[in-house]
């Protein structure tokens, strides 16, 4: 049976790359990846036949990682921060779905044995930049809508008020959406003080990493763009200052046992 690993590789870091996934790579002979991930693993992947495809062709990097691992290659699909959440492995099993379903002719993607390697997604790595923000329940929702309809972001988004959950937003903005941002705060401001913490993380752990703190009410897509993640706390999120440190963290209820 020929292998097809879905590696994360974290956020940037490359000591934050898992073992198990520089493994995967080193035993794999064929990549593929957007290039700009197999550039965030350096010599790793020296020596290995790298499939580059662009931004945009997701669904053909995944048809090439099946095509390759079904011919008997040893194929490894690579993406950052962990590949599981807003990445490529949920569109490896949709594509395994649909040849279930019948929808698809490739018969031969089903005998590929398919291991999933997790990486440190883009929320862990900003949170820890600033202490603690995921600290109790928290969710995450993409604002992008190209793929999802805007309604049914919109009613994630009440619902994450209403709970009260922290939650971290995935591509807020682009070139050509540029509003999101701004409906999800004035959403949010409906169920949470204006004075709520918000985290936005640029390029986390990369070179040009830049770790912004600011009020939800000041949350604007002025200061956000597509390398940009952006945390927003809970009701009960705390900014603390110490000298020249910051940190938000969000409390689990331990006040009460302190």
């Amino acid at each position: 049976m020929t292998k097809l690993y879905l590696v994360g590789i974290g956020p940037g870091d490359k000591d934050l790359i898992a073992p198990k996934a520089v493994a995967a790579v080193h035993a794999s002979s064929d990549l593929v990846a957007y290039g700009f991930y197999l550039d965030l693993l350096e010599g790793v992947c020296d020596g290995k036949t790298h499939h580059d495809l662009p931004l945009g062709e997701e669904i053909g990097r995944a048809r090439l990682a099946l095509n390759l691992a079904a011919s008997g290659k040893t194929t490894a699909l690579v993406s950052s921060g962990d590949i599981g959440i807003y990445a490529m492995a949920t569109l490896v099993f949709e594509l395994l779905d649909q040849q279930l379903r019948g929808k698809e002719n490739h018969p031969e993607w089903l005998a590929v044995d398919i291991e999933v390697v997790p990486g440190i997604s883009a929320m862990q790595a900003c949170a820890s930049r600033a202490g603690a923000m995921l600290g109790h329940d928290f969710c995450t929702i993409s604002l992008s809508d190209l793929l999802t309809p805007w309604e049914t972001i919109e009613k994630r988004l009440h619902a994450c008020g209403a709970g009260d959950f922290v939650v971290s937003f995935y591509n807020p903005r682009s070139e050509r959406r540029d509003w999101q941002i701004n409906a999800a705060r004035d959403i949010l401001l409906q169920y949470r003080p204006k004075d709520t913490p918000v985290l936005l993380g640029r390029q986390v752990s990369r070179d040009d990493e830049t770790i912004t703190i600011m009020t939800l009410e000041k949350l604007h897509s002025d200061g956000v763009d597509m390398f940009t993640l952006v945390s927003v706390g809970n009701a009960e999120s705390q900014h603390i200052i110490n000298g020249s440190n910051e940190w938000v963290y969000t409390p689990r209820g331990y006040s009460r046992k302190l």
